[in-house]
């Protein structure tokens, strides 16, 4: 079936929506499917030097002729919803939503405003895990997508429109959020987690698909992994934004801010222990390596890996002993190795 799951395999922002944006468009794909919440943000370039950040659609909605999906298991804040709807100018017609999908309310966003979750594990406080709880309770309140008003003209059953979808053959592009590092059920850093499961196979029951219906797993990785800022768990290695920045030969600082809550996040060295981990559940049928430019600026001024980035490649390859078939190093590039080469790598652009 064609169905590709793209999943992290640390503790995301491993540039999941770029890669999610150059498969669906390299492949024609005709549906993009977005899980999880609003407590996740995915950040591509609609062109240069102009990222988007989309906390809620796949970021295929900026492809023409895709239609974009939230299915069962996706937690909604309609007003951020609909924001993004108007900003990517995303017409009615190419928004799917299952009526069982759940809505964040203002009564969610307070509750995680007044707990201590952003002290004690970092918690994004979007309103997302509240909404979670409530639903597990099986609370009467809990307000689901058919009960929105604000939503309406996007309800539709979504497990049949996808099974049409696949029995003609079209692509599907499900976009995991996070990464596995903070699975609630699989990550060794529990409590310091998100409020759902976070990988691949956790992704296709979110949205009423099947197992057997997928043919590609693609796991995204960062060549130094992130963490929220403040208590958010364990970051082996863990290092500083001027380390990165004297290392690379960055002609300006790096650092970076997470999408959602704009605070300066936590950065470390590569740890392969979890990549493994995330592997192990995973099964990835191809693996993606972005900010190889943290490594070295060149690659990125001259727009080709060069002699240190080949070499930090390689060494990835022998600490999680599998094949990277494709590495970023920069907001709008990928680059694919050809598989008859054992050390080449050619760049492809995705601007």
């Amino acid at each position: 079936m064609p169905l590709t799951v793209i999943v992290g395999g640390q503790y995301g922002s491993e540039g999941k929506g770029k890669v999610a944006h150059w498969l669906a468009r390299e492949r024609s794909t005709s549906v993009a499917v977005r899980t999880g919440g609003p407590n996740a943000g995915h950040t591509v370039e609609d062109a240069p030097n102009h990222p988007v950040v989309l906390r809620q659609l796949p970021t295929a909605a900026l492809l023409p002729d895709v239609m974009c999906v939230l299915g069962p298991g996706s937690y909604i804040d309609p007003e951020l919803l609909l924001d993004e709807v108007s900003r990517t100018g995303l017409s009615a017609d190419r928004l799917l939503i299952d009526p069982n999908a759940t809505v964040i309310t203002e009564a969610d966003k307070a509750r995680e405003r007044g707990s201590t979750l952003r002290a004690s594990i970092g918690s994004t406080q979007s309103g997302t895990g509240a909404a979670v709880l409530k639903r597990v309770e099986r609370k009467v309140s809990t307000e689901l997508a058919k009960d929105a008003v604000q939503l309406r003209r996007f309800i539709a059953p979504l497990a049949p429109f996808l099974r049409s979808q696949l029995s003609a053959g079209n692509k599907i592009v499900l976009e995991g959020t996070q990464g596995f590092g903070l699975s609630l059920l699989h990550s060794p850093s529990y409590p310091y987690v998100t409020s759902r499961d976070t990988t691949a196979a956790a992704f296709v029951s979110e949205v009423g698909l099947s197992p057997l219906d997928v043919d590609e797993v693609v796991m995204v990785l960062r060549a130094f992994p992130i963490r929220v800022s403040g208590n958010s768990g364990p970051l082996p290695n863990e290092i500083s934004w001027e380390q990165v920045t004297d290392e690379s030969d960055y002609p300006s600082p790096i650092i970076e801010y997470t999408s959602v809550t704009k605070t300066i996040r936590r950065v470390a060295r590569f740890d392969a222990e979890i990549v493994r981990a995330a592997i192990a559940v995973n099964k990835p049928t191809r693996i993606v390596v972005n900010h190889l430019d943290y490594v070295d600026f060149a690659c990125k001024a001259e727009g080709t890996p060069t002699p240190r980035v080949l070499r930090f490649l390689d060494q990835i390859e022998e600490s999680i002993n599998v094949r990277i078939d494709h590495y970023g190093y920069g907001p709008s590039s990928l680059a694919t190795r050809p598989k008859e080469l054992t050390k080449a790598r050619t760049a492809l652009s995705i601007t």
